[in-house]
C-alpha cells in the first residue's frame, strides 16, 4: 500500500515566492487566437470557448528535460498563458472572475499533432494527441497580487534561440475572465485548477536536443529541453 500511495502523490507546481501549488486539473483552451485557428485550417468560434482537459500528471516544471513521446513523428510546441485558480466556485460571474485567480505562468501545451489531426478528421476525441505524458510544462506561478490582471503583453516562443511564435495577449479571442466564467458553468472550478488559455500562430515540430523557451511580459520564462524517448 505504501508504494501505491507514493504513486498518487500530488503534482506540485512552484510559485515565484518559492511555495508549492498543488495542481488539481488542467483545462486547455483551443482556437483562442484567430491566426492560429487559420493556420490549423479551422473556423474560429467567437460565440463560446472550446476546451479539452489533461491530467495533472502532464505538468512538469521549467528546467525539465521532456522525453520525446511515442507514436508520433510530429511533436508540436504551443506557447500559452496559464491561469491558476486560487478560489473555487461554480457559475462564476465574469465581473468577479479575477477574485478566483491565484496567479499566472508561462506554459506549453505540447501536442502529438499527427495523432490530433487524425482524431479530428474522424470526429474522435483528441486525448491521444493532447493528453500526453510531460506535455504541460509550466513556469513559476506569479500571484496576481504581484502582476495585476494580464490583458496585454508580448507572448513569444523560441526554439534553439530562433523566434517561432510572437504575439500579444491582447489578441486572445476569449478573455481570461470569460474563460473562467464559461468553464465554471460546466464544472465547479477548484483551487489548484490550471487553465491553459490557447496558443498564437507559429506552432511547429521539435526534435530531441531542441531547447524551447516561452516568454510572456511580466512573467518568468519556461525553459524546456526535449530529450530522447523513454525506454520504459
Amino acid at each position: 500500500m505504501t508504494q501505491l500511495f507514493e504513486t498518487l502523490a500530488p503534482v506540485l507546481a512552484k510559485t515565484s515566492d518559492g511555495n508549492d501549488f498543488p495542481v488539481r486539473r488542467v483545462f486547455c483552451i483551443g482556437r483562442n487566437y484567430a491566426d492560429h485557428a487559420k493556420e490549423m485550417g479551422v473556423e474560429v468560434d467567437r460565440e463560446a470557448p472550446f476546451y479539452f482537459t489533461k491530467w495533472a500528471e502532464t505538468v512538469i516544471p521549467t528546467g525539465s528535460t521532456m522525453a520525446y513521446p511515442p507514436m508520433t513523428q510530429n511533436f508540436h510546441y504551443e506557447a500559452e498563458l496559464v491561469v491558476a485558480i486560487g478560489k473555487g466556485g461554480r457559475n462564476i460571474d465574469e465581473a468577479q472572475a479575477l477574485d478566483h485567480i491565484y496567479g499566472y505562468a508561462t506554459g506549453l501545451d505540447m501536442t502529438r499533432r499527427d495523432l490530433q489531426l487524425e482524431a479530428r478528421s474522424k470526429g474522435r476525441p483528441w486525448d491521444a494527441g493532447k493528453n500526453v505524458e510531460q506535455s504541460s510544462p509550466l513556469g513559476l506561478l506569479h500571484p496576481i497580487s504581484e502582476t495585476g490582471e494580464l490583458t496585454k503583453g508580448r507572448i513569444s516562443l523560441t526554439v534553439n534561440g530562433e523566434v517561432k511564435q510572437d504575439a500579444d495577449l491582447a489578441d486572445l479571442i476569449h478573455s481570461v475572465p470569460a474563460l473562467i466564467a464559461y468553464i465554471s458553468k460546466a464544472y465547479r472550478l477548484e483551487p489548484g485548477d490550471l487553465i491553459y488559455t490557447g496558443t498564437p500562430a507559429g506552432v511547429g515540430a521539435v526534435l530531441p536536443g531542441d531547447e524551447i523557451v516561452i516568454s510572456i511580459e511580466g512573467l518568468s520564462d519556461t525553459v524546456i529541453k526535449v530529450g530522447p524517448p523513454l525506454d520504459a
